[in-house]
Parts: structure tokens; sequence; C-alpha cells
């Protein structure tokens, strides 16, 4: 995974929610989640940030000591501006980053482990808001099938035939035929 499905991940998102920032139902829970939508967006601009930090950084051991505040009050069309600002960093580190870079991630992570993970904290908190919206959205089954096979190498190619359902079982968002819900997950952006 690279730069560019960062990119196409945080296109689709952003076009889906920007749709719904004049809602006012921003404070609901985000899907299963205890975060509202709008907490559950600020995740994922932090998450975004973690890991464009932890590449630039070439962090070995620990994750760099910061955190992504966004001031009470932000609303979400701001929040938003933030996720998009915050995934193109990471876009712009992972073309910096050369092949040989790594930085840790419970381990040594290369570059398409950081992208997988962007691509994932994306697809699923995207989907967990589109939930608490009330707006229709599946991960797109690309970029999901991406993001299954190099994150989530225990879960069976035939676990359902849309990726992108597939990829919300794998992180126990919902339940699907003869699979029922999962309790944890981990995902594993390291190589060893």
């Amino acid at each position: 995974m690279d730069s560019g499905d960062v990119r196409r991940a945080l296109d689709g998102s952003l076009t889906l929610l920007h749709g719904a920032a004049a809602q006012n139902s921003w404070t609901a829970p985000a899907g299963g989640l205890e975060w509202t939508c709008l907490a559950t967006a600020e995740h994922i601009a932090h998450d975004l940030t973690a890991y464009a930090t932890q590449l630039a950084a070439r962090a070995t051991d620990a994750y760099l000591p910061l955190d992504l505040v966004v001031r009470p009050g932000t609303p979400p069309r701001t929040v938003l501006s933030t996720v998009a600002a915050c995934g193109r960093l990471l876009a712009l580190e992972l073309d910096a980053a050369g092949p040989a870079a790594t930085a840790w991630h419970w381990g040594p992570t290369d570059r398409t482990g950081f992208a997988a993970l962007g691509v994932n904290e994306i697809l699923v908190h995207t989907w967990d808001i589109a939930q608490g919206l009330g707006r229709p959205w599946t991960p797109p089954p690309d970029l999901a099938a991406a993001v299954l096979s190099r994150l989530f190498p225990d879960v069976p190619p035939d676990t359902d035939p849309d990726a992108g359902r597939a990829l919300l079982w794998a992180t126990g968002r919902i339940a699907l035929a003869g699979r029922p819900r999962r309790e944890s997950w981990v995902v594993k952006a390291a190589r060893r």
C-alpha cells in the first residue's frame, strides 16, 4: 500500500462526511463506539498524525510522546479539514520515506504498513461515523482487500465476497453469516 491509497481513502471519506457536516447529529455515537461522530473524526486525525510523525522520526522503540488535540467547540467542517490535513501529511511522509524506511508500530514497520494503518483508520472510522449520521456507506472493496492482505493475515480470504464487509468483520464492527462479530483483533503492521 502507498500514499495513493491513503489519498483515495481520504478523498472518499471526506466526500461522504462533508455532505453531512451541517447535520446536528455529530454528537450521536459513531456506530457501536462510545465516541461521538465528532470525537471519532478527531481520532482519525490523531492517528494519521501519529503514523506520519512515527515514520518521519524513524522512531525505533515506541510512539512519540505527542497527541493531536482538537480544541473543544470546533465545528464538524473544521474537524474534517483537520482530518484532511493530517491525511495529507501522512501521504507526504509516505512519499518522502525511502523504501527501506521503518518506524515502530509494535515492531519495525515499513511505509506500506503505515499506509495500510492509515487507510484502515480512515475506512473503519468513516463507516462508524456514517452509521452514527444515518448515512449508508461501505469501505471500497479494493482498498479494504489491500488492508486485509497487509494488516490481517489471520482473516481467511473467503470471509465474505465483499472485502469491505470482510474488513468490517475483521475489525469487530459486524457479524457475517457463520461468523459472529469479533470481540478482539490485532493488526499486524510490523514485519519482523
